[in-house]
């Protein structure tokens, strides 16, 4: 294997390992620093921190599927791996590395804020007024997914 590319692969565990660090210690700082009920106003009528917790995935869809989900997360986790595999330029390892970082973030909670077998819920704490309630590994995989997006077309 190149160097080259062995180092776009520890690039994209850097920056799924800095993901699942930084989001697992902002959902701590949430759910310590945010008053129960109404949160925080950051910006009045368009920014809130409000912890809320998630059992489902995306806009709450899926509500308990605690087994379900987590297989499905660990599948993603196993194929994000094998592409990462064929990742050939820094963009893509990059950008796998956040959707990766998400990913475990997210899982993390799964396996750790619950009180039987997978069945833990995502701590969200983000709150705009005109979207659903996120966490920063739903930021990183969204931004992962779009730059992925943004990546493919241009090789096009």
């Amino acid at each position: 294997m190149r160097s080259e590319t062995l180092k776009h692969k520890a690039v994209a565990l850097l920056v799924a390992v800095v993901v699942v660090a930084v989001d697992q210690i902002t959902k701590a700082w949430a759910l310590r620093s945010t008053p129960a009920g109404n949160g925080i106003d950051v910006i009045p009528g368009v920014l809130r921190l409000r912890v809320s917790e998630n059992a489902g995935v995306a806009f709450s869809m899926f509500q308990n599927a605690g087994t379900v989900l987590v297989i499905a997360i660990i599948v993603s986790v196993i194929v994000i791996l094998f592409a990462l595999r064929s990742s050939e330029s820094w963009w893509q390892s990059i950008t796998l590395g956040l959707v990766l970082g998400g990913a475990v973030g997210n899982l993390v909670d799964r396996f750790v804020r619950g009180s039987g077998f997978l069945n833990g819920r995502v701590v969200d704490w983000i709150e705009p007024s005109f979207f659903a309630t996120f966490n920063l590994a739903d930021a990183s995989i969204t931004i992962g997914v779009i730059l992925l997006l943004v990546v493919g077309v241009r090789r096009s």
